[in-house]
C-alpha cells in the first residue's frame, strides 16, 4: 500500500490533457549538472557516448601503450620513449678504392720528393736547364733551408690530407675528392717554396729577363 502511495503520479489539472504513456519523463534535477535542458530527447551519459563512438576505457588506453612499450624492443621496433638510431649510410667501394689510391699515389711524390728538395743544388740545376737558362745561383746553400721547408710541407699535408680521408671513409661520405684537391694545394705550396731562392737571385732574374726578351 505505501509502495503504491510512494511510486504514484498526481493526476493532472482538470481541462488538461495526459501525456502519452510513452513519452519520456523528466529527470530530477541535479545540483552537479548546470547545462541547459536539450530542446529534444536529453544528454547522454559518458557511457553512452562511449559506446556509440566505440572509444577505449582510459584504462584500456593505458594497458595497450605499457603493451607496445614493452614489446617494441624485442621486435626491433623503437618505442616512443626511445629515440630512433640514425639510418647507416651505405658502403661506396669504388670511392673507397680511388680514394686509398690517390693517397698510395700521393705517398709515392712525397717520398721521392724528400732527396730532390733536399740538395737543392742539383734541383737549381734541372729546372734552370728546363726553362733554358745557362746560369747557376749565387749561393745553391741558401735554398736548402727553402727545400726544407718545402719536403715539411708536403710530409704534413699528405699525413692531414690522410687522416682526414680515413674519417670520411668511416662516416661513409664520398671521400675521393679530398686527396685529389689537398694532392694539388700542397704540391703547388711546396713548389712555391723551391721557387723563392731562383726568383730571388738577382742573376738568375736577369737570365731570365733576357731569355724571354731575346
Amino acid at each position: 500500500m505505501s509502495d503504491a502511495s510512494a511510486t504514484a503520479q498526481p493526476d493532472p489539472p482538470p481541462g488538461s490533457a495526459a501525456p502519452p504513456a510513452d513519452a519520456p519523463r523528466p529527470r530530477p534535477h541535479s545540483d552537479e549538472s548546470a547545462r541547459p535542458r536539450p530542446q529534444y530527447g536529453e544528454y547522454a551519459t559518458p557511457e553512452e557516448q562511449r559506446a556509440r563512438i566505440q572509444a577505449p576505457a582510459p584504462w584500456q588506453q593505458e594497458s595497450a601503450t605499457s603493451i607496445v612499450t614493452e614489446e617494441a624492443p624485442a621486435l626491433g621496433i623503437p618505442s616512443p620513449s626511445q629515440p630512433a638510431e640514425p639510418a647507416q649510410r651505405r658502403p661506396r667501394p669504388v670511392d673507397r678504392i680511388v680514394t686509398f689510391a690517390l693517397l698510395a699515389y700521393g705517398l709515392v711524390n712525397v717520398v721521392s720528393a724528400v732527396p730532390a728538395f733536399l740538395d737543392y743544388g742539383a734541383y737549381a740545376e734541372t729546372m734552370l736547364a728546363l726553362l733554358g737558362v745557362d746560369v747557376q745561383l749565387s749561393d745553391p746553400a741558401d735554398g736548402r733551408a727553402w727545400g726544407i721547408a718545402a719536403v715539411l710541407v708536403l710530409t704534413i699535408g699528405w699525413c692531414a690530407t690522410a687522416a682526414v680521408s680515413f674519417w670520411s671513409v668511416r662516416r661513409g661520405r664520398l671521400t675521393w675528392w679530398i686527396p685529389l684537391v689537398a694532392g694539388i694545394l700542397f704540391t703547388f705550396a711546396a713548389g712555391a717554396l723551391m721557387a723563392v731562392p731562383l726568383l730571388s737571385d738577382p742573376t738568375v732574374w736577369q737570365a731570365l729577363i733576357d731569355s724571354a726578351g731575346g
